[in-house]
């Protein structure tokens, strides 16, 4: 396994990857659980950042927040963060919300469902710790729990929690299941469709600034070919500041190494 993970990553070296850290890629085949690469701490919870979403979206579905991957559709407000640029400035729906990451999306579901709704689901789900407390002090866990604060999740627990949702297995209806991956983006790469969300945040420093040199980024969700299913999960860290996020730069990473990945886990 080592050797496969390492030929990978000389496949997907580049100058702005070089300044970044690999800390677990896991892959499963999604219908037995069984592991088909595991390199790295794959144990270790950090913050999910953007690819809570994943579990959003299958809350949002079950309680009937969110109807349709068209449906509702909010309308950003002066209040709402807009750092994510014009995409973030305009009539939003549930598969809008995943292909750009809206956190004012983010926001609008947990205000409405609450912590104690949050918490439960995932409990159920298996998802990391559970907690939407948010910042120490702060009362700000319906705003950011998933973003560097008191939500954490493990690769491993986070390849969990993706297997139940493509094998219809979550504590869940299946209608909640099934809008969520049709809502999820989705790449096309010699034959296999990726779905897939990306996640990215920044740790804070003790007078609360952001930490842009050490973001996390994710890449998470699920590969389809025929009757082929492999769920995967990637996350790096960076050592110096880049200027793009690092969630993209994951995915880029993850999808330009992926036909060398599915040879070396004779997946052909």
């Amino acid at each position: 396994m080592r050797a496969i993970f390492l030929a990978l990553s000389l496949c997907l070296a580049s100058p702005a990857l070089a300044q970044v850290d690999t800390l677990c890629t896991l892959a499963l085949d999604a219908g037995t659980g069984a592991v088909l690469l595991e390199e790295g701490d794959c144990d270790s919870r950090v913050t999910p950042a953007s690819t809570f979403k994943l579990p959003l979206a299958v809350i949002g579905f079950d309680t009937g927040f969110l109807q349709d991957p068209l449906q509702p559709v909010l309308s950003f407000q002066p209040a709402d963060p807009d750092w994510g640029g014009e995409n973030w400035r305009r009539d939003t729906t549930p598969t809008d919300w995943l292909l750009y990451s809206v956190v004012w999306y983010s926001q609008r579901i947990t205000r409405a469902l609450g912590a104690d709704t949050l918490t439960r689901y995932a409990r159920a789900f298996g998802y990391g710790n559970a907690d939407f407390s948010g910042d120490a002090g702060y009362d700000n866990g319906l705003e950011r729990a998933w973003i560097a604060s008191s939500l954490l999740v493990s690769p491993r627990e986070q390849a969990d929690f993706l297997r139940g949702l493509v094998t219809d297995s979550l504590p869940v209806s299946a209608r909640a299941m099934a809008n969520t991956r049709a809502s999820t983006q989705q790449h096309q790469i010699d034959g296999w469709v990726i779905h897939g969300k990306t996640g990215g945040a920044y740790p804070r420093r003790a007078d609360r600034s952001f930490d842009y040199a050490r973001g996390w980024g994710w890449y998470v969700g699920w590969a389809e070919r025929g009757d082929q299913s492999v769920v995967f999960v990637r996350l790096t860290r960076t050592q110096t500041r880049q200027t793009e996020s690092p969630g993209i730069m994951a995915r880029a990473a993850f999808l330009d190494g992926w036909p060398a990945l599915v040879q070396r886990l004779s997946l052909d």
